[in-house]
């Protein structure tokens, strides 16, 4: 498995394609600007792309979506929580407006690229409709967990929710590849030990 990562957009989103080395098929999390930069990475390694995973709605993870489709065909999946019916319902609530060509995925879920699969793990908080994506020791966590830090929850999100979604996290077995949606990568041990939201999680549901 190979992960770049691509840092777009003025709020510096990382957009992370995973590649499958056996097949040259990848999947695009979270395409949220930049079109131009992702699918020259895409054509200059002659790779296919078979899925594109949203983590959540919020815009910045999701300008580039439309581009990105319409040049790979690959369909596209996000959470039916973060989705709104319409537009005005969007902005209101901090979601992605209903394109009505959009897969909705869940918790439990499993999709296929090539020889990987990505499993979905819903990890509200930040959003409603928050996932965070497993494959093979890595986490695409989203806006979910961060190094040292997590989300904020005044877009749309809620603080609780969150907290139980870090413990969730947490509790998964092993170490993990931390892949987040802005800044830095990190290890899910690392956050274990020393990021704030994560201990205080783990103490105050116990």
């Amino acid at each position: 498995m190979l992960i770049k990562t691509l840092v777009v957009g003025q709020l510096e989103t990382n957009c992370y394609v995973v590649t499958d080395e056996g097949t040259l098929l990848c999947a695009i999390i979270d395409p949220g600007a930049e079109s131009g930069t992702i699918l020259d990475y895409i054509e200059s390694n002659k790779l296919t792309a078979k899925a594109i995973f949203l983590t959540h709605g919020h815009f910045d993870h999701y300008l580039a979506l439309r581009a990105v489709r319409e040049a790979t065909g690959a369909p596209a999946y996000i959470n039916r929580r973060d989705v709104a019916p319409d537009g005005e319902a969007a902005a209101q609530e901090h979601k992605m407006a209903d394109a009505g060509d959009m897969l909705h995925y869940s918790e439990g879920d499993a999709i296929s690229v090539g020889g990987l699969e990505f499993r979905v793990m819903e990890t509200p908080g930040h959003s409603e409709g928050s996932v965070t994506l497993l494959c093979e020791r890595a986490l695409f966590t989203g806006d979910t967990l961060f190094r040292d830090s997590c989300g904020r929850t005044d877009l749309g999100g809620d603080m609780d929710t969150l907290l139980c979604s870090l413990r969730r996290i947490s509790a998964l077995e092993g170490d993990f590849e931390v892949y987040p949606g802005h800044a830095e990568s990190t290890t899910l041990d690392r956050e274990r030990g020393t990021n704030y939201y994560v201990r205080y999680a783990n103490n105050a549901f116990e």
